[in-house]
């Protein structure tokens, strides 16, 4: 479960920027946005946060951040080679930024242990890498890195509460790797689950990871799982009564790696193309239309299911950039739903999202005060995130209004004519 995310000096955002998942005091919908977690620091965290801004506001880079954050964690050890640089890309609006360290930090929930992981990147090397672990209230300090210019070297710091070969890790660390990663990499139990909740415990779709069929189909190849979607694409009174899935053995491509030989191999062989076939059903009759023949809203809809039934059974964190996007307004809000129903979502899964849509501010019982985030730039094209329950709304002010007529930022400024000629 994710608790907060902190970027500093990534594009958009200069300054620090901070997304919260811990529930405010507020009573409201407590029972079905908020989930408990046991803890005195946080003891119940929100199942959902929007995040509404203009365009080029810096939504989709407060995705891009968590994104790049998580890309790190999974290559710097393994598929980053030694004196490769990276493309981090700081605030290059002014000089100072421009020449300092990129910053993340994410602390999140894995069976009932607090983790609080976070570094600093340049595109030459990690400057500064720690991770806290909180087993009770009071923290332990895993351990600290920061690379020292005087001497050019990385300077550790470890704590009683990491146990392995600590300084085997330490050794095998490249300046432009993570100590979490290469010790993962050399068998680190211990911090198997930070890295194991960046691998598998958080799910991005965006502009650079796009939604794939696949799980869907997976889905759709057993019996349970076709069910459950057909029965999800019927509420959302879709009139699909089945989805077949036919395989099929066409030519193609498969690449071998020799490591004896050390060399790589393209070998032709038969692979699996899958083609779905939608039964549709109404009083006047039936017929039955391929992929293609559906619209893409059906399409996006389809390939999102998937996902999201997997994710509520398995707890996991979900981002989503422009969620709406061939989406109806009614259909996002019944995917925000799942995710606040506790008889659905078991595991404690939660769904992060940006969107234009703003009729879901108003849609009754959907969002608190505190699941709702705003994000914009100031004169110094600088993003600032901002969340709602800071601008104290009355309980029944029309936040649609209210956030249309620019009382909480975060809108485009536009003049009459666009620019236009009359």
């Amino acid at each position: 479960m994710l608790v907060e995310f902190r970027v500093k000096n990534f594009r958009s955002m200069r300054d620090e920027q901070v997304l919260s998942l811990v529930a405010s005091k507020d009573k409201t919908l407590g029972d079905t946005n908020v989930m408990s977690t046991d803890l005195k620091a946080a003891p119940g965290l929100l199942r959902s946060a929007v995040v509404y801004g203009a365009n080029a506001g810096g939504k989709s880079n407060l995705i891009k951040a968590l994104q790049y954050m998580r890309g790190v964690v999974l290559e710097s050890a393994t598929v980053i080679q030694p004196g490769q640089t990276y493309g981090v890309q700081p605030f290059r609006l002014d000089d100072l930024s421009a020449s300092e360290a990129t910053e993340f930090e994410v602390t999140f929930i894995v069976a009932g242990v607090r983790y609080q992981y976070g570094f600093a990147i340049t595109s030459q090397r990690i400057v500064r890498e720690h991770l806290l672990v909180y087993k009770a209230f009071k923290p332990q300090r895993w351990f600290d890195r920061h690379f020292e210019v005087d001497s050019g070297k990385d300077v550790y710091e470890f704590g009683p509460g990491l146990k392995g070969a600590k300084h085997l890790w330490e050794g095998a660390t490249r300046p432009n790797s993570l100590f979490l990663s290469m010790a993962v990499q050399l068998n680190s139990e211990a911090m198997r689950p930070v890295f194991d909740w960046f691998s598998t415990g958080l799910v991005i779709f965006n502009e650079q990871a796009k939604l794939s069929p696949q799980t869907s189909i997976q889905m759709l190849q057993q019996a349970e799982g076709r069910k459950q979607i057909c029965a999800f694409l019927t509420a959302a009174d879709i009139s699909i009564s089945d989805i077949e899935v036919i395989t099929h053995k066409v030519p193609g491509h498969a690449v071998h790696f020799d490591l004896d030989a050390n060399k790589t191999e393209v070998r032709s062989e038969e692979v699996e193309e899958h083609q779905l076939r939608f039964s549709h059903v109404t009083e006047r009759g039936r017929a039955v239309f391929d992929l293609i023949d559906e619209s893409s809203g059906t399409r996006n809809l389809l390939f999102l299911t998937g996902p999201v039934l997997d994710i509520l059974t398995k707890g996991l964190t979900l981002v989503i950039d422009e969620l709406d996007t061939s989406l109806h307004t009614l259909l996002v809000r019944e995917l925000v739903r799942l995710f606040h129903r506790p008889d659905v979502n078991t595991g404690g899964a939660q769904l992060i999202f940006t969107t234009h849509d703003t009729s879901l501010l108003d849609a009754p019982n959907l969002f608190r005060r505190d699941q709702v985030w705003f994000i914009e730039k100031d004169k110094d094209q600088a993003s600032t995130l901002v969340a709602l329950a800071e601008f104290s709304p009355r309980k029944n002010e029309a936040l649609e209004r209210g956030y249309l007529i620019g009382r909480y930022g975060a809108i485009p400024f536009l003049n009459q004519s666009l620019g236009l000629p009359n």
